[in-house]
């Protein structure tokens, strides 16, 4: 198995039936320590976004094309599956199915009281709900499928896992909208599992008419396949050039899954003062290459070749789950399941 979503037929009982597994135990506490912007926006957008070029799927993640369409059904989803070499994959599913339970329903429950309620039923805390409101909305169904979940950090007692999700609604009208959005969930260890104790919706930019021609061309290369708050992030003119240098770089060889950019990152590297390269926006992380997670033993070889690359084009601190010789290079448990890229010019 793989750590992206699989797609089986789920009607709508089997749906809502979805809801109602997994059960958590949360707490709840509020730090807002993940990337952001002063003119920003939490959430995901249900049109189409300029420059995208690849056809979105809950099979083939890739740059989101919301385009509604009309007399189509929604896809069907399974709950995120942890591959091998996950490190701690409960704290991971323990994310994920928050995300998945809020923003999955059926037969127009995409209110907030509604979601409370699924919320409470799975053992999460309800407020949660208040904070993720772009997960909910008008809709007759809706479904959440998980295209990652990487670690932000994972230390001893404590947790960031970002789960990068996708969300398609159907409306009365027989119309599809599609959309996403990325969330830093935070956990803490407890008996007898770890509780979600925080949430951070990815918040990037308005977008801008300014953008640099390496920003265009990077929106337009359908072998750059961007989530929603990463693909955000470029048309708000956020990320530096040598960034998506590398990435086009990097798609002359590969098909490119990007998990983060520049929003939904915690501000620091995780449990240190340190600032992230994240937020400045000179860092990436990638996840897979080719639609093969980098998170599996089996292509660690491609994640080993991919961080030479970077460190070639320029990269000063690059990470991943191979620990490489050489400068600049590094590995530990919060990188097995992508590899990191930054640039300090």
């Amino acid at each position: 198995m793989t750590s992206q979503s699989v797609v089986t037929p789920l009607t709508r009982r089997a749906l809502l039936g979805a809801l109602l597994t997994g059960g958590l135990l949360s707490a709840c506490s509020r730090t807002s320590d993940s990337a952001s912007s002063s003119a920003s926006t939490s959430r995901p957008s249900y049109s189409t976004p300029s420059g995208s070029a690849s056809t979105m799927s809950a099979s083939t993640p890739g740059t989101p094309t919301p385009a509604t369409t009309r007399g189509r059904v929604l896809p069907s989803t399974h709950a995120w599956t942890a591959g091998a070499g996950e490190v701690a994959p409960t704290v991971k599913r323990q994310a994920t199915t928050l995300l998945e339970t809020l923003g999955t329903w059926t037969h127009g429950q995409g209110d907030v009281a509604s979601a409370r309620s699924r919320l409470s039923h799975a053992g999460y805390d309800p407020s949660f709900a208040s904070e993720l409101t772009a997960l909910l909305g008008v809709g007759t169904d809706a479904v959440v499928s998980v295209r990652d979940a990487q670690y932000g950090g994972i230390l001893t007692s404590s947790a960031s896992v970002l789960v990068v999700a996708d969300q398609w609604r159907l409306t009365g009208d027989g119309t599809v909208h599609a959309g996403g959005m990325t969330v830093d969930v935070r956990l803490e260890r407890a008996s007898p599992r770890w509780r979600v104790t925080a949430v951070h919706p990815a918040q990037p930019g308005l977008p801008t008419s300014s953008l640099s021609r390496t920003a265009r061309s990077v929106l337009a290369d359908s072998r750059i396949r961007l989530p929603y708050s990463a693909h955000a992030d470029v048309a708000a003119g956020r990320i530096h050039d040598t960034v998506l240098a590398l990435l086009l770089a990097m798609a002359g060889q590969h098909v490119v899954d990007v998990s983060i950019l520049r929003s939904g990152h915690p501000l620091q590297v995780f449990g240190t003062s340190r600032p992230s390269d994240h937020p400045k926006g000179r860092a990436v992380d990638v996840w897979a290459l080719d639609g093969r997670p980098l998170v599996l033993p089996a292509n660690h070889g491609l994640a080993a070749s991919a961080m030479r690359f970077s460190v070639a084009h320029g990269a000063y601190n690059v990470g991943g789950p191979v620990l490489l010789s050489g400068s600049g290079y590094f590995s530990d448990r919060t990188h097995q399941d992508h590899i990191h890229v930054g640039f300090n010019h």
